[in-house]
């Protein structure tokens, strides 16, 4: 039976919170930093979730976003491409909905059960903009959330699924515009949240032969703290049934926010447990999920505890608006080139250096000559993206054409651990002071935005320190 085969998520590392300047809510909400947007957080939990995974075995990526970068370009290649996953697989994005997580889970199994695929991989990311200093503000959080499909190892197997259709203008964001929009807080509840959610989830659970003291965990939507904690009560569960829905530490993380979820609930699952998970958006979709004793083999995955005990307090929220909210757009100036990006996509997405048949000696970018042996063509691709590396050289740049707010920039020179050095800008750090960036400093590498222009969005890795420097005081 399809089902969960492995789960990743990512949290980014700034939050907004107690000791963040002119912050006004009492929880704290997750902020994708000035170089993070929904793709690069969907390949960050992307590779959480294959750690451990042959990547050659997965045969496809749905990849879904109510906030991709683009309205005419695919960007699950793009994450598959940063994953190192084959070519000949399917990919597909999915978008415009809340309910695009789920849905995308759903036709992820449908696919596998179909024999169209093994195994299918579905990112979930989220990274949506209320206006300044409303109350979406406060709510919305970003995240992303990752999953494997299959049916061999399965740890959680999908037992049932339900989905109803509902026009209604609640909340939406034109095309034209970056903040999302919403109608009078009686009309949002009363004729669609209240009203839809509760009667879906009744015949669900009537459909498969169930009450609500069946089920372990209950994961469903809601917009904000005091409306969730209602439909819970309305759907009938009990306190201890209901999975925490993470308001006061990342926020409503849009389409990622249910997977997010669902992520948690099964960090701490066992064996026998059932798992709800209803969607709403335009309707409602609902999962029903059986956990396995294959859910011992999940390992080694940083999914969202990790994440949420790792973090740095933004100082001040005028710097959070510096870069959130009044970010230039990539206009139609001079930009990348997108015939170079072409030749170079093994080296930029993939992260592939060169590593040589006959001595040994990695390097990036590939070369067709080798430094050390001078052997000619006679290297095999070496991926480096989910090495682990050590400062050699770092610089403080000043004068770099960085926000004011991540002044100054810093560039190093890195070698990894297995071979392999290169000059690679960091991110995530603390620069106040050099010695936060001591030489040898332990890196790793994050997929990240460079810069934009001409209508292309430039995306690269970076290094950043391992997230285990940021662990927090309570964590300690």
């Amino acid at each position: 039976m399809a089902g969960i085969v492995s789960y990743g998520a990512y949290v980014p590392l700034r939050r907004l919170g107690k000791g963040t300047q002119g912050w006004r809510s009492p929880n704290e909400k997750a902020v994708a930093y000035y170089d993070e947007d929904s793709v690069t957080m969907a390949v960050a939990a992307t590779i959480d979730c294959l750690r451990d995974i042959d990547r050659q075995n997965v045969d496809g990526l749905y990849l879904a976003s109510t906030t991709l970068p683009y309205k005419e370009k695919s960007m699950a290649t793009t994450v598959a491409s940063a994953a190192d996953l084959r070519h000949d697989i399917i990919t597909m994005d999915c978008t415009d909905s809340l309910r695009a997580g789920v849905g995308a889970l759903r036709m992820a199994a449908d696919t596998v059960k179909a024999g169209s695929a093994r195994q299918m991989l579905v990112a979930i990311s989220d990274c949506r903009l209320g206006s300044p200093r409303s109350e979406e503000d406060q709510t919305f959080g970003d995240g992303a959330a990752a999953f494997l499909i299959g049916d061999d190892n399965v740890a959680a197997t999908i037992e049932g699924s339900y989905s109803v259709s509902n026009e209604l203008f609640d909340m939406w964001r034109p095309d034209s515009s970056k903040y999302v929009h919403t109608w009078e807080d009686r009309w949002v509840y009363e004729e669609g949240y209240f009203k839809v959610l509760p009667p879906v989830v009744s015949e669900f659970l009537k459909r498969c032969g169930l009450t609500t003291k069946d089920i372990s965990k209950a994961i469903f939507y809601g917009p904000n703290p005091r409306r969730h904690a209602e439909m819970g009560k309305m759907l009938g569960f009990q306190p201890a049934q209901i999975q925490d829905p993470l308001f006061s530490k990342i926020g409503n993380t849009g389409a990622a926010f249910t997977p997010m979820m669902l992520v948690a609930a099964l960090e701490e699952a066992k064996p026998g447990d059932k798992i709800l998970c209803a969607s709403y958006g335009n309707g409602a979709d609902v999962l029903l999920f059986q956990v396995t004793k294959d859910i011992s083999r999940i390992k080694n995955k940083r999914g969202i505890k990790y994440n949420l005990a790792h973090k740095m307090i933004f100082s001040s929220y005028d710097a959070y608006l510096g870069f959130h909210h009044q970010a230039r757009e990539v206009g139609e100036e001079g930009g990348p080139s997108a015939s170079a990006i072409a030749r170079e996509r093994d080296a930029i997405y993939p992260f592939h250096g060169g590593k040589c048949r006959v001595c040994g000696t990695v390097q990036y970018p590939p070369q067709r000559i080798c430094t050390k042996c001078q052997s000619k063509d006679s290297f095999d691709h070496y991926r480096l993206s989910d090495k682990k590396a050590k400062v050699f050289i770092r610089v403080l740049d000043y004068a770099a054409p960085v926000p004011g707010f991540d002044s100054p920039a810093v560039d190093t020179l890195i070698d990894w651990e297995g071979g392999g050095r290169a000059l690679i800008s960091m991110t995530d750090k603390d620069s106040s002071d050099p010695k936060n960036i001591p030489m040898g400093m332990e890196v790793e590498m994050t997929f990240r935005k460079l810069r934009g222009g001409g209508g292309i969005h430039h995306y690269w890795w970076k290094c950043m320190p391992l997230r285990e420097s940021w662990i927090t005081k309570e964590a300690k």
